[in-house]
């Protein structure tokens, strides 16, 4: 199989891993008192950090760059409503929400080049274009803004590869593995949440409302999301952030959706269940012109 070939099927498996994961990852906590969240995050975070050092040892190390920490704090930041989301709208239609604009804002600016990245290109830019807008096709506050926030996480990452290719940036040389990155990004997380709880304890006199029995399913969900990013990161690098972006935030809403109607029967009702099945329909064809468009 030639290299392309290899890296589309590496590409491809690694986005079911993540969606997976990423669909799943907060079914541990769901039946468990987790009350503001701000406690959860920081357990959560804990656990994505360590599987970051791990990974970061597996590779031997590789050098690290402080500028890809700020993709982390932005996810962090984007963190903190997701207790919230869960509670009020469930954690199928949460997921769903969030994952559509994560989706748009990941690959438009992996699309068209914002934030100072190059632009990228592949072979059928309608399909693209198309898959990328039967993604996105939801919306709610809470969920628009963190995942608006979850979508910018990459940015700093793809700014550094592409900049390590001209000679006059602090960059030059810099890796074109994503996975080099995976240290720096989990650390920015960790890094921001700690921030995050410290300031919550002070807010709260040195009182926060701590939940002993969610720190397990916490420390499990944590690793759950770490492994499906560390997925998503070897994703965008076999298929770029334009295809693998729109693929990734999709799927994992219906995977949720799944978990809410046969374990915690959030969706009930046949009016429901068509609606779902529908919206699974328009994830599958966004998934798979996005697919297409890179072929």
């Amino acid at each position: 199989m030639s290299n392309n070939g290899t890296d589309l099927t590496t590409g491809f498996i690694s986005s079911i891993v993540a969606i997976l994961l990423f669909g799943s990852n907060f079914v541990p906590l769901k039946k468990y008192e987790t009350g503001d969240g701000m406690f959860l995050q920081w357990v959560l975070c804990a656990a994505i950090w360590l599987v970051a050092l791990v990974v970061n040892l597996i590779l031997h190390c590789p050098k690290f760059w402080p500028f890809a920490m700020v993709g982390g704090c932005i996810w962090a930041t984007g963190n903190i409503a997701v207790v919230p989301i869960i509670k009020t709208i469930g954690l199928g239609l949460g997921i769903l929400i969030w994952g559509s604009f994560n989706a748009l804002i990941g690959w438009a600016s992996s699309r068209f080049g914002w934030f100072g990245m190059d632009a990228e290109e592949v072979s059928k830019p309608l399909l693209n274009y198309i898959g990328a807008g039967l993604s996105v096709v939801r919306g709610c506050s809470l969920a628009v803004i963190s995942g608006i926030l979850y979508g910018s996480t990459f940015v700093p990452i793809i700014y550094i590869k592409d900049h390590s290719k001209r000679n006059d940036s602090i960059y030059a040389g810099a890796s074109q593995n994503d996975l080099d990155y995976v240290f720096a990004h989990f650390s920015g997380i960790f890094l921001a949440s700690t921030v995050y709880f410290l300031a919550y304890c002070i807010a709260m006199k040195n009182n926060p409302k701590l939940y002993p029995k969610a720190v397990l399913p916490g420390f499990l969900s944590g690793i759950l999301w770490a492994i499906a990013t560390c997925c998503w990161f070897v994703a965008n690098h076999s298929l770029s952030a334009v295809v693998s972006f729109p693929i990734i935030t999709a799927g994992p809403g219906f995977i949720a959706a799944m978990w809410g109607v046969f374990m915690f029967k959030e969706i009930q009702g046949r009016q429901n269940y068509l609606l779902m099945i529908l919206a699974f329909c328009i994830i599958l064809a966004g998934a798979l012109c996005t697919a297409f468009s890179k072929i």
